[in-house]
């Protein structure tokens, strides 16, 4: 396995921060102090910073786009917790565990279903408007998987935006400081190998402009996912794995990013469609619309007991088996018997992005077709969202909390990056009742101490894109993971040699860092699907298609190494080591 550039792993928690390599970019010309800097502004980081503000922590938010930009709006389903007559969090539970095929934190899991009916008041608290039932209480849907109606919804099919609107009002209403438009670059660190802020680079005009830093001893990542490194994708197209590549680059460990969840019914539109699709969500199946085939055919009967309300990785699973059998590019979502009135109240969202390409699923049945929607994988953190450096925080999608394991059971999303970011914003104010924070200055180290990554060019991203989703999408295979890696390792290698001949490197800048993120998520994204010879929840390898409890009911761990090799290794069993040691800084 030489080409993958893969060594053995790093024993140390907490490796040299000097050596750590960062991204080619200009030293930062400004600068803003903090207690903390949250980065992202979906539902997880802007709970982070209104809850840690509310504690009395000087908070800056930082975005990649506009405050209501990230996937958090464009989530349509809804937020799942046990809010209904007779459901249970345990019930909650129950369908969370089987979801993630044995790989799932059970207490990780126990947190989010206990701790989450009640966040889900804080969040209506805050200014959040759900969909209410005609006798006036929350009106709860089904999603794959899912035994009871546990969805609340908002808008129809437009939860995420209300959730997004809320949030970013209460942010504005508390004047809270934020910079938009915001790329963020790298963790700074002191002599001790401790959080210190962050670079990042604002692009256009505002109060700042071009690289800088924020000085902080807590960083909360809430960056969201990396659906870019595929071609085709729910997620938009700020979702270039920054957060994950920030912490891979400070020497976090990631775990489980092999666990890519392709959303099964995302609108197809032709075979060379690349860049964010429409998503046609589950809830419509929820209500009852078919997975048929051209001739009409409900194929997910017998495949399993909830048909198509399967878990997501088994529908996408039963599409792709389809398409094979009848060699076609798409299956279809039939819910003509919705009619012209539910389709307009319940999903009006879906309803306008199916017309405005030519399809009327008042009257037709929708193509659709898996596209990469969620990693379950993410920076490694224990149940107070922190990560193998101390200082650094991470939830929502970037984060690898255990609750997911190998399957993201549908609408849990929302909900973990809600509990976790109180989670995280409680245990920061709690250090010491944040006096930790605001007697320690702290002084990172020069980032000229620090080796700088070569910087690929723009174009880079597509070739990234056509290699991920030809050896690394729905359908994975050991000769179509090993041809991605060594086709990944030459872009690599192509870049390094580039910067050790004569010190060039592309030019500094969103595109050619963007690409340079992408890159190195998708490494480690294909070692890690290599690394693990099984089939389990939506890793489906075609060359290992049963699971393999006795080899394979563990987790995979990444590190990045100074020298930018990977250090991938398996974890002894389902638990996940502790992030920290006893004495480490962080712990009380």
């Amino acid at each position: 396995m030489t080409s993958t550039g893969i060594r053995p792993p790093v024993t140390h928690h907490h490796p040299q921060t000097s050596a750590r390599p960062r991204l080619h970019a200009p030293a930062p010309g400004w600068s803003v102090a903090a207690d903390v800097v949250v980065v992202g502004s979906g539902v997880a980081g802007l709970t982070a910073a209104l809850r840690c503000e509310a504690a009395g922590l000087t908070t800056v938010v930082v975005t990649k786009a506009r405050l209501d930009d990230g996937s958090t709006r464009w989530a349509q389903g809804g937020i799942a917790a046990a809010l209904g007559d007779g459901d249970t969090p345990e019930q909650h539970l129950d369908d969370t565990l089987v979801a993630g095929a044995g790989l799932c934190d059970e207490e990780a899991v126990r947190i989010l279903v206990t701790e989450g009916p009640d966040a889900v008041r804080r969040l209506i608290a805050t200014g959040a408007h759900f969909d209410e039932s005609a006798e006036g209480g929350l009106a709860l849907t089904r999603e794959g998987g899912h035994h009871r109606r546990r969805i609340a919804h908002a808008g129809g099919d437009a939860t995420g935006a209300e959730i997004s609107r809320a949030l970013v009002d209460a942010v504005r209403a508390r004047g809270l400081r934020t910079v938009e438009n915001a790329l963020v670059l790298d963790l700074l660190t002191d002599a001790e190998g401790r959080t210190a802020g962050v670079t990042l680079h604002v692009m256009g005009e505002g109060q700042h402009d071009g690289v800088g830093a924020v000085h902080a001893p807590a960083v909360v990542l809430a960056t969201g996912g990396m659906g870019q490194v595929f071609s085709a994708t729910t997620n938009p197209a700020v979702s270039t794995g920054d957060g994950v590549a920030l912490a891979l680059r400070a020497g976090a460990e990631v775990s489980d990013l092999e666990f890519v969840q392709f959303h099964p019914t995302v609108l197809f539109l032709g075979p060379d469609a690349e860049g964010q699709q429409p998503l046609v969500s589950e809830a419509v199946r929820g209500e009852g619309a078919h997975l048929v085939d051209a001739d009409g055919v409900r194929f997910m009967l017998g495949q399993h007991e909830l048909a198509e309300l399967a878990p997501r990785d088994i529908v996408a699973k039963g599409i792709m088996r389809r398409m094979r059998e009848r060699n076609t590019e798409h299956m279809y979502l039939d819910a003509r018997h919705f009619g012209a009135e539910m389709w307009e109240r319940r999903f009006p969202t879906i309803l306008a992005a199916c017309r405005a390409h030519g399809i009327d699923p008042v009257t037709e049945p929708v193509p659709v077709a898996p596209a990469a929607h969620y990693a379950s994988g993410g920076v490694r953190t224990d149940s107070r969202g922190r990560t193998t450096v101390p200082g650094l925080y991470a939830c929502g999608e970037v984060a690898c909390t255990g609750v997911h394991g190998a399957n993201r059971l549908a609408s849990n999303s929302l909900l973990e990056g809600l509990v976790y970011a109180e989670r995280i914003a409680a245990d920061i104010a709690g250090r010491r009742g944040g006096q930790e924070l605001h007697a320690r200055v702290p002084r990172p180290l020069p980032q000229a101490d620090r080796p700088a990554h070569p910087l690929l060019a723009p174009e880079t991203r597509f070739a990234i894109q056509r290699i991920m989703t030809r050896g690394a999408g729905v359908l994975r295979s050991e000769s179509s993971l090993a041809r991605a890696a060594d086709q990944l390792e030459a872009l690599h290698t192509e870049a390094r040699d580039a910067l050790d001949e004569n010190g060039k490197t592309a030019e500094p800048g969103v595109d050619t860092w963007e690409a340079t993120n992408l890159l190195c998520v998708a490494r480690v994204l294909v070692a890690a699907a290599r690394l693990r010879e099984e089939t389990r929840g939506c890793h489906w390898r075609e060359d290992r298609p049963e699971r393999d409890d006795t080899r394979w009911r563990r987790h995979v761990v990444v590190q990045l190494n100074p020298d930018r090799t990977l250090a991938v290794h398996p974890t002894d069993g389902t638990d996940f080591p502790p992030t920290l040691p006893p004495q480490a800084p962080q712990e009380q």
